[in-house]
C-alpha cells in the first residue's frame, strides 16, 4: 500500500514539474510578450474556488472564455489545460492528505487518467477550429446535463466503500482512462466520476481525492501535448494559474462550513454553460456556411 502511494506521489510530482519546465522553456524560446489580465486572474480564482468544492471548473472556464471572446476558440482546450496545471497539483496535494482512499485504486485511476489525457491531447491539438467548436459545444451540453442531475438530486445510490476490487476495480480504472481523454475537449471529470463511483458502491467523499488526483496528473500530461503543438494562449493561461492558486487556497479551509450551500451557484453555472454551448455551436455553424457555399 505504501508503495502505491509513493508511486502516485512520484508520478504526480514528475509530470507537473515536466509541464511547468516545458511551459517556461517555450515562453523563453518564443519570447512571448502576452500578459495576464485581472479578468484572467478572476476567472481562475472563481472557477478553482468552485472546483475545490466539487462543482468542477472546465465547463465554467470554457463558458466564460467563449462568452468573453478570448482566447480564440481553437486555443481554449490548450489554454484551460495549461492554466489549470499548477492549481490542480496544489489541490491534489491538499486532498491526498485529507481523505484516505485505498491507495492501489487511487494510484491506478490517477495514472489511467493521465494515459487517456496523453492520447486525447494529441488528437485535440491537431483538430481544426470548427471541429473544436463542435466538440466543445457538445461537451458543454453534456456538462450541463451532469450539473442538472446534481442540482435535482438525480444521482445513483452511493455506498460506504473507500476502495474497489475485481470487476468494479477494472471498470473504474478503464472509465477513468476515457474521462482523461475527454477532459482535453472540456468535459470535466467531477460529475461523471461522482456518478460512476456511486454506481460502483463507493462513498461520495472517496470521489474527491480520485477526481482531484486524476486532474493533478491528466492536466499536466495534456498540457505537454498542447505546449508541444503551441495551441494555447500564454497570457490567459498565466492568469488562470495565479487566480487558480488563490481560489484553491481560499476554498480548501471552507469546505466543511459552506460546502452544502452551493445549490444556487450550481443553477447559475448551468445557465452560463448552456449559453456558452449555444454560442459555441452557433460559431461552428457560421464557420461552416462559407465552406458550404464553395462549389
Amino acid at each position: 500500500m505504501l508503495t502505491a502511494r509513493i508511486v502516485l506521489y512520484g508520478v504526480l510530482v514528475l509530470v507537473n514539474v515536466a509541464a511547468v519546465v516545458a511551459w517556461i522553456s517555450r515562453a523563453r524560446r518564443r519570447r512571448s510578450r502576452e500578459r495576464a489580465t485581472w479578468v484572467d486572474v478572476v476567472i481562475g480564482a472563481v472557477t478553482n474556488f468552485l472546483d475545490t468544492f466539487g462543482i468542477g471548473s472546465y465547463a465554467q472556464i470554457t463558458a466564460l472564455f467563449k462568452l468573453r471572446g478570448n482566447p480564440a476558440d481553437e486555443l481554449i482546450p490548450g489554454t484551460l489545460n495549461v492554466g489549470s496545471t499548477v492549481p490542480s497539483f496544489l489541490g491534489s496535494l491538499l486532498f491526498f492528505g485529507a481523505i484516505r482512499v485505498e491507495p492501489v485504486l487511487l494510484a491506478s485511476m490517477v495514472i489511467s487518467s493521465g494515459a487517456g489525457a496523453w492520447i486525447g491531447a494529441g488528437v485535440v491539438s491537431r483538430l481544426p477550429r470548427r471541429r473544436i467548436q463542435l466538440f466543445m459545444g457538445l461537451a458543454l451540453i453534456i456538462a450541463a446535463g451532469f450539473f442538472l442531475m446534481t442540482a435535482l438530486g438525480v444521482l445513483p445510490p452511493t455506498g460506504a466503500a473507500m476502495g474497489l476490487a475485481g470487476w468494479r476495480f477494472a471498470v473504474a480504472v478503464g472509465a477513468n482512462f476515457g474521462l482523461g481523454a475527454l477532459m482535453c475537449i472540456g468535459i470535466g471529470n467531477y460529475a461523471p466520476s461522482m456518478v460512476l463511483l456511486g454506481l460502483l458502491g463507493m462513498h461520495p467523499i472517496a470521489a474527491y481525492p480520485i477526481m482531484i488526483g486524476s486532474d493533478g496528473v491528466l492536466i499536466p500530461v495534456a498540457s505537454l501535448g498542447f505546449l508541444r503543438a503551441g495551441r494555447f494562449a500564454h497570457g490567459v493561461a498565466l492568469g488562470l494559474t495565479v487566480g487558480g492558486i488563490l481560489g484553491t487556497l481560499v476554498a480548501f479551509p471552507l469546505i466543511r462550513t459552506i460546502g452544502e450551500h452551493l445549490a444556487l451557484m450550481r443553477w447559475l453555472v448551468i445557465v452560463v454553460i448552456l449559453c456558452a454551448a449555444a454560442a459555441m455551436l452557433r460559431s461552428a455553424l457560421v464557420e461552416a456556411q462559407p465552406a458550404a457555399a464553395i462549389p
